[in-house]
């Protein structure tokens, strides 16, 4: 975009406040309809399910100190025999 160019800008603006909105209309529809609540299957497999993203996430965050460490991000640096 141009710099003088604020049609887009707000073109663009009020297309992401309408999907903001619709999002949160979604929301408050969803979470204020009734309905029978949750057996306990729904419970615990909600707690693995949350369980399971916290034990991979800690993973991967652990894999990526480690390479970090041991300088395998780094870019090669190639050595020239004499």
């Amino acid at each position: 975009m141009r710099r003088g160019s604020t049609s887009g800008s707000l073109s663009i603006l009020a297309v992401l406040v309408a999907l903001l909105a619709g999002a949160g209309w979604y929301a408050y529809a969803g979470l204020s309809a009734g309905g029978d609540p949750m057996p306990t299957e729904g419970y615990v497999a909600l707690i693995a399910g949350a369980g399971l993203a916290i034990v991979v996430g800690a993973g991967l965050m652990a894999l990526l100190f480690y390479s970090s460490r041991r300088g395998y991000d780094e870019p090669p640096h190639y050595r020239q025999d004499p």
